[in-house]
């Protein structure tokens, strides 16, 4: 399945890894996660919601795939996920949630069906009211595009917003309709996660293979979201060799500096690296930074910029 990975060597007396961490929020370390308290609060919950599909969905996500949001929904803090769409409008070359026959497996199924907003509502509402630093997002490893349901959310939010001030309210989303991020922010919601590989056309085209939108259409929906005065983040797929290579950096700024995000997360890319480079028609020879040098220039041009991995409580 399509999950990170690195290298790891032992010296010293100690294991090292080609890797640093990249935010300090504890919300999905492992040490977080008791096994026989989840086992019991889930199965709590799903006894009490039987006719909610939502929950029932959340359970599997959470008792089979070991979703660390859905585990977390079940204990009753931090983020909680809130799937909602069976159908994409990109055909991403990494998606984890759905995969040809005969390639590399995705790591969950996909949700089946669209529920409710009073589906959504009911496991929004008591989390956003409970739980401390409480979000709740749409748009999960688990569904398509959730902006293909905007009706949908739209009204989920707005029945929220009746019952609670509360929490964050969060979109993860490939930002492709601005008019429906518009809808989305003018009814409550308070955050956009804007999922990107690449801040140059043709490599974000190649890997989202998208229909009938383009990076254009990204870059419009985050300008929409600020414009609103709303929090944006790029969850932005993170390959070295690629990403800390010269164009993608000079890209990257110049995109920094023209829609001004909030927030990189800085996001692995679960994908082979060769089948990567070779999907996305990369076509220049590689002169790269470090990618602890890409962090520390990234910071030096942009000193407000957040950098982390996980979407902030921001209400």
């Amino acid at each position: 399945p399509l999950f990170a990975y690195t290298a790891v060597g032992w010296y010293d007396d100690r294991f090292w890894v080609t890797a640093f961490r990249s935010d300090n929020d504890i919300r999905q370390d492992c040490a977080q996660f008791n096994q026989a308290v989840i086992n019991a609060k889930t199965a709590k919950k799903l006894r009490d919601n039987k006719d909610n599909r939502l929950i029932q969905h959340l359970g599997k996500c959470c008792l089979t795939y070991a979703c660390p949001a859905a585990r977390n929904y079940f204990l009753g803090r931090w983020e909680a996920p809130l799937p909602t769409s069976p159908v994409c409008n990109a055909r991403c070359v990494g998606c984890i949630s759905l995969q040809k026959s005969g390639k590399c497996s995705a790591t969950q199924d996909r949700i089946q069906f669209v529920p409710t907003p009073a589906e959504i509502s009911q496991v929004a509402i008591p989390h956003l009211q409970n739980a401390e630093n409480g979000i709740v997002s749409f748009g999960q490893g688990c569904e398509g595009e959730p902006l293909l349901q905007t009706d949908t959310i739209e009204k989920a939010i707005t029945a929220i917003r009746k019952k609670t001030d509360r929490g964050t309210i969060n979109l993860n989303s490939n930002a492709s309709l601005p008019q429906s991020v518009k809808r989305l922010a003018d009814a409550g919601l308070d955050s956009l996660r804007v999922s990107i590989n690449s801040a140059q056309e043709k490599y974000h085209h190649n890997y989202y293979r998208p229909q009938n939108f383009s990076l254009s259409d990204v870059l419009e929906s985050i300008k929409v979201m600020k414009k609103e005065g709303k929090f944006v983040s790029l969850n932005y797929f993170i390959l070295p060799g690629f990403t800390n290579s010269s164009q993608e950096y000079d890209a990257l700024c110049s995109l920094l500096t023209t829609v001004k995000p909030d927030r990189i997360q800085l996001r692995n890319l679960n994908m082979d690296p060769e089948h990567y480079l070779q999907s996305i028609q990369f076509d220049y020879p590689v002169i790269s930074m470090g990618m602890r040098e890409w962090v520390a220039k990234i910071k030096a041009n942009f000193p407000k910029l957040q950098l982390g991995y996980y979407n902030p409580s921001i209400r």
